[in-house]
């Protein structure tokens, strides 16, 4: 049985239970569940599924944890989606910026190739949409956000590994329905939100698969 890791910040946490060590336990409400829902109809008993996000994480913190989080889980398969705290987080002084986050992302995935060779990666781009906890600073925040999710699609670029732009996917569906469809306040999907990340994480898997 091959085993995937979903890894990042609230967006894949989304309230996942902690209190055990069983994968299949309580995987949150976002779609890291929406995903091993489908894969597992679709391949019973191929895969293995793991959420190890934490709300609030930075890039810095996942690089914190690459241990006991990511190499000592031994996946086959790892996606990420990580950089919107890193610049929300700068309101307690506390973000991290564009080049810090690209420089500590490449250590990050090198260190993850170095201790596991053949693991196949994920690399997502954070995202907005308008909201009112972004509207008053929207076109800074977006802006932010932007240099972060180049800057992962540079490393997957790099890497060889597929990209998600998760941000031209919201705006897509921007265009649809009102930004509040599809996030709670600019950030943080509703359950239609994490159906687009679904999507797009599923066409991805499907190159590397």
């Amino acid at each position: 049985m091959k085993t995937i890791l979903f890894q990042g910040d609230s967006i894949t946490d989304a309230g996942r239970a902690r209190e055990t060590t069983d994968p299949a336990w309580l995987m949150g409400s976002g779609y890291p569940t929406v995903v091993s829902a489908a894969l597992g109809i679709q391949n019973p008993g191929e895969y293995a599924f793991y959420n190890r996000g934490i709300s609030g994480n930075r890039i810095v913190d996942v690089y914190a944890r690459i241990k006991n989080d990511i190499i000592n889980l031994k996946p086959d398969y790892m996606s990420l989606l990580i950089g919107v705290n890193d610049v929300w987080h700068e309101d307690r002084q506390n973000g991290v910026d564009a080049e810090k986050f690209e420089k500590v992302y490449r250590m990050l995935i090198e260190e993850i190739l170095e201790a596991l060779p053949n693991i196949k990666l994920i690399l997502l781009g954070a995202f907005v949409t308008h909201g009112w906890e972004l509207d008053s600073r929207y076109d800074t925040f977006r802006a932010e956000v932007a240099k972060r999710a180049e800057a992962a699609k540079r490393i997957a670029n790099d890497f060889g590994f597929p990209y998600v732009d998760l941000q031209s996917a919201f705006d897509a569906a921007c265009e649809k329905a009102p930004a509040d469809y599809w996030t709670l306040e600019g950030v943080h999907p509703t359950a239609q939100g994490h159906g687009i990340i679904t999507t797009e994480w599923l066409k991805a898997f499907e190159e590397i698969r």
